[in-house]
């Protein structure tokens, strides 16, 4: 699966924001059917950095959302910049 069809949008809300800052976490909406390592190599090929760890949930609008934490010396708040978040 490509990069672009695995990462739909970034999901942005105050929540977001706030992982984004305290825990050095960024939130993406994907594609049902991605599993955590192909949303890891989307995230790290798309960005070029390196992903800690990815937890993923559906949902209750049946969406797929990828909590991504990134390794301590990448900074998710230059992601966001990049993706125009904050």
């Amino acid at each position: 699966m490509q990069a672009s069809k695995i990462l739909k949008y970034p999901h942005m809300t105050e929540k977001s924001v706030t992982l984004i800052e305290r825990e050095n976490r960024i939130v993406f909406i994907v594609d049902r059917k991605a599993n955590k390592d192909e949303i890891k190599k989307a995230v790290e090929k798309t960005f070029e950095v390196k992903v800690e760890k990815v937890n993923t949930e559906i949902t209750a609008s049946g969406e797929k959302k990828a909590f991504v934490k990134l390794r301590p010396e990448f900074k998710a708040a230059d992601v966001a910049v990049k993706l125009g978040i904050i």
